[in-house]
């Protein structure tokens, strides 16, 4: 007796419930669209597809332009880096020599000549190591800044 009252309870569940969420009632009616609508869609959907396509074109650019001027950085500071090294030897380098001149010196005036002479030399040194230095900064942020610039230029003669 369980049995058939719960499969009768049921049955009258899925009949209720299909009368509540039955889709055909909520269906669109069936209506012809105005052809002035259905070109309005169609031009929307060729431009958007348009628009689409020019951005995917300048984001490849866009790309292409990044990747370039990012060969160019690694280069240049390749570069940098080896100008550094350099530097950093023909530094150590006259400090060594200084160093071994001081072992040979034999009076206090010696000493304070050959450190003052010491001193111009290094000074003279630095301000040259620091003109190249600065020099080869202001060349890479050149190189670098060189297709930024072309691509923007051109970016912006495409849009005018």
């Amino acid at each position: 007796m369980n049995e058939t009252t719960i499969g009768a309870s049921k049955a009258n569940t899925a009949k209720h419930t299909n009368g509540w969420f039955d889709m055909s009632q909520y269906e669109m009616p069936k209506m012809e669209i105005p052809a002035e609508f259905r070109a309005m869609t169609d031009n929307g959907v060729a431009h958007a597809r348009d628009s689409y396509a020019k951005a995917k074109a300048a984001s490849e650019e866009a790309a292409d332009l990044l990747e370039s001027t990012y060969a160019i950085v690694a280069k240049g500071a390749t570069d940098y880096n080896l100008k550094l090294i350099e530097i950093a030897r023909i530094n150590t380098r006259a400090a060594f020599d200084y160093a071994l001149e001081l072992l040979g010196v034999k009076s206090p005036s010696e000493f304070i000549e050959l450190s003052a002479e010491h001193m111009r030399k290094q000074f003279d040194l630095l301000t040259a190591q620091n003109k190249e230095i600065c020099a080869l900064a202001r060349e890479l942020a050149t190189e670098a800044a060189a297709p930024i610039k072309a691509g923007m230029s051109r970016a912006y003669n495409k849009g005018t």
